[in-house]
């Protein structure tokens, strides 16, 4: 039986490879996200036209309750049932908390941490009545150290982890596991945004000597979402190239 995935976030840097090594792993994967970035769908789609079908594109809003249960009703018409859910939707909003004004909080919070609950929400009965779930929700090194300027990504982050832990606990004797993937710092656009003095810190600050790669993070949510997996669940994988080891 094919399983069916959905990838949130899913035509980002991080998406597009979790959408593409899922599809290779055998999954039927819905890339989910915004509509409005129609020239990134349109390049996500040639990106992933060798295979096959085996990813399409979706759109939705996480940050909104409603536009996530509408996106799973379509998913369940089409399939019939969502397998494995990975929420990789996210967003920075970065300045120190003295400058950061309530917008600044809440759009954040309502991608990254409302979206996690949004999603969930509308996939967990299904799963746990089937007997089989993997839920995948993307963290950050940032959510477990801390940075300068992301009080909210910070805490949005450490939240995550939190709230997978929680959900762990409560879907632990159903067949659905909950884990968490905590990326280090990866040469996505997000990060090529970081300025040019803070990004060369950063590099030496890694024992490994590079940025991570989206196929490094997407390798990681994989292992957690496969079939024989359901062993390990209210895990934090930190994939961060030894980072933690220069604190």
């Amino acid at each position: 039986m094919t399983r069916i995935a959905i990838v949130t976030g899913g035509i980002g840097g991080l998406g597009t490879e979790i959408c593409r090594q899922l599809a290779l792993a055998g999954r039927q994967v819905i890339a989910a996200d915004l509509p409005a970035r129609a020239d990134r769908v349109a390049a996500f789609q040639a990106e992933l036209a060798d295979l096959d079908g085996a990813v399409r594109f979706e759109p939705v809003d996480v940050s909104d309750f409603a536009s996530c249960s509408e996106l799973i009703a379509r998913v369940e018409a089409a399939h019939g049932r969502v397998d494995v859910l990975v929420n990789a939707a996210g967003i920075t909003r970065d300045t120190t908390l003295r400058k950061m004004d309530p917008q600044h909080w809440q759009e954040l919070m309502r991608v990254n941490l409302d979206g996690v609950f949004n999603m969930c929400r509308h996939v967990v009965e299904g799963m746990s009545a089937r007997g089989f779930g993997r839920i995948v929700n993307l963290s950050s090194v940032n959510g477990q150290t801390g940075q300068f300027g992301q009080t909210n990504y910070a805490a949005a982050k450490a939240g995550v982890h939190g709230f997978g832990m929680a959900l762990a606990r409560e879907t632990a004797r159903k067949g659905v596991t909950v884990n968490t993937v905590s990326p280090g710092y990866c040469d996505t656009p997000l990060v090529a945004r970081v300025p040019a003095e803070i990004r060369a810190q950063i590099l030496e600050d890694i024992p490994v000597g590079r940025l991570g790669s989206p196929a490094d993070i997407a390798r990681a949510v994989c292992f957690l979402a496969a079939d024989d997996a359901g062993y390990i669940t209210g895990a934090n994988l930190p994939v961060n190239g030894g980072y933690f080891m220069s604190f």
